[in-house]
């Protein structure tokens, strides 16, 4: 249960993050790159032990996008260097938590040894089913949606999906999110106030959060900051507010 009263009834279901601004806080304190990154997986250990504290069910981080393979070589394996450092040292923790890790994005161009991890990660913790963490690596969303369509398209011509019957909900189960609940909120970090092609499909009606901070600096009190502004709010989806004439 969340800190000063917080009505755990309004907590959102699903949580999205956008782990912005490890190179910034490395920079301002003239530390190599790398340094940022490493504090940014320790902010990620201390962020997802409390949103399980708050009592969130599914928590989902964008660690690597499509676009991040446009930095320099040493930065890339570095990022893939963190991976496999979270993972080799923390899965058997968050298998013995109950957490069920899913791995979101393309597999292409991943080298063998991460697509392996990947698959280790999400087939050893499959079965668990207390909390939901999802890591976006090597995603983008509008290369999510184009996979979707091209399998829709052969499953379509292969006779296996009905076009005509297709909609919103079922082109959601093509997608590397089928099974979750889409986010209710998605908080990025650094001040930058975009999205950055997360979650595009998904976070359609999210309620969005920008954090001043960077995210090595990121701690759960700011994480239940931002849960407290989306629970000062009215989602109406697109219809009107309660008692609106």
């Amino acid at each position: 249960m969340m800190d000063g009263g917080e009505d755990p009834g309004g907590l959102p279901r699903h949580v999205a993050i956008i782990m912005d601004g490890n190179g910034r806080w490395a920079n301002a304190r003239n530390l190599p790159r790398s340094v940022g990154h490493e504090r940014g997986v320790e902010a990620l250990r201390k962020t997802v032990e409390g949103a399980r504290e708050i009592g969130l069910t599914h928590l989902t981080v964008f660690s690597f996008s499509t676009e991040n393979w446009r930095r320099p070589v040493s930065e890339v394996n570095a990022l893939f260097g963190l991976l496999k450092m979270y993972v080799s040292q923390d899965l058997n923790k968050l298998k013995a938590d109950g957490v069920r890790i899913r791995v979101l994005g393309t597999r292409t161009g991943l080298p063998d040894d991460i697509r392996a991890l990947v698959e280790q990660a999400q087939n050893e913790t499959c079965d668990n089913d207390r909390f939901h963490l999802c890591i976006a690596f090597n995603y983008g969303g509008r290369e999510e949606i184009m996979r979707a369509a091209r399998q829709l398209a052969s499953d379509a011509i292969a006779g296996i999906a009905d076009i005509d019957s297709f909609n919103e909900d079922t082109f959601g189960e093509y997608l590397d999110t089928a099974g979750l609940p889409d986010p209710d909120l998605v908080i990025r970090t650094s001040g930058e106030m975009r999205i950055s092609n997360f979650l595009i499909w998904q976070a359609a009606y999210a309620e969005l959060v920008f954090l001043d901070v960077l995210w090595p600096a990121f701690r759960p009190k700011h994480l239940r900051e931002a849960i407290t502004s989306y629970q000062a709010r009215q989602r109406r989806f697109g219809g009107l507010a309660a008692g609106t004439l």
